[in-house]
């Protein structure tokens, strides 16, 4: 099977690609700037594109399978209205392109396209699973126009899966990455009162989830990428802390998040109780259903 990725060097796309090469795949991957140190494997194939601008790298698109939709900037950064923007515009506009790219017939058969527990807004105590509603904030909306721009593929007859990810744990970079160095440092701990829920996945059940979307021809709509277990954010502090054996006597202040972060550090403060219905639906079995094991795997 023939697979493109939009967003192939990132932290998530480096990872899939690798394990879909193990299995037998040929990948084409997508990003914005070169690499010198992507696989080297026969069967992968790496090619420099802006996916938000239309241009040749669409003429790939009818040549594949199935299309992984991962492009999109970090929202890990300070919101001002231009970055907003740049949030905005590379996962709408490269969504829109890949989908006008698509032909009408003997073309790609399945588009998984990312979008993230932020769909929901902020969840509060509330149980989610796929069938809930999407949140008015800036997050949210995001993610609504994301997935209605995926699923304008199904007019052309393409299987459209949407894989709304929690935050993603995982070896070499992400937000584990991110937040180690402060808890080696004896200086972690939960952001504001760290009763905020706290949606989490290990990389590897993320990707094998995909590989399992990509070859269920009956799996479409929704996804929540997110463990079967449901954690509060000091509860992931607290076990960060002790998986790598630092205290967590340092929260963060609400206030002080809201004053330094702006609209970003209000959505930090926000929490979504996800339940992954859907892909325990489908009979996927999760290698790291509990925070304690993807913890002590990765640290």
């Amino acid at each position: 099977m023939n697979v493109l990725i939009t967003g192939g060097s990132g932290f998530v796309g480096r990872f899939l690609t690798d394990l879909l090469l193990k299995k037998g795949y040929v990948v084409t991957a997508l990003g914005g700037h070169k690499h010198d140190n992507l696989s080297l494997h026969q069967d992968f194939r790496y090619v420099v594109a802006d996916t938000t601008q239309q241009g040749e790298w669409q003429e790939l698109v009818v040549r594949q399978d199935a299309l992984i939709n991962l492009a999109g900037r970090s929202v890990f950064h300070l919101w001002n209205d231009s970055y907003k923007k740049q949030i905005y515009d590379s996962r709408i506009l490269t969504t829109r392109n890949l989908v006008e790219a698509l032909p009408s017939v003997d073309g790609p058969r399945v588009l998984i396209s990312t979008s993230a527990a932020g769909f929901y807004g902020n969840g509060g105590e509330q149980d989610l699973d796929e069938s809930a509603a999407a949140g008015d904030d800036f997050l949210a909306s995001v993610c609504a126009d994301w997935e209605d721009e995926a699923r304008a593929a199904e007019k052309k007859g393409v299987r459209v899966a949407l894989a709304r990810f929690g935050v993603v744990l995982g070896p070499g970079g992400g937000a584990l990455q991110t937040m180690r160095l402060p808890f080696q440092l004896g200086l972690g701990g939960p952001l504001g009162s760290g009763k905020q829920w706290f949606p989490w996945i290990h990389l590897q059940d993320l990707a094998e989830a995909i590989c399992l979307i990509l070859e269920g021809e009956n799996l479409s709509g929704p996804f929540n990428f997110t463990a079967p277990e449901s954690v509060r954010q000091k509860e992931f502090a607290d076990s960060l802390g002790r998986a790598l054996h630092r205290p967590t006597f340092f929260p963060t202040p609400a206030f002080m998040m809201k004053l330094l972060l702006g609209e970003f550090g209000v959505s930090l403060l926000q929490g979504q109780k996800l339940a992954p219905a859907a892909l325990l639906n489908s009979g996927f079995s999760f290698s790291f259903p509990q925070l304690a094991m993807a913890l002590d795997d990765l640290v």
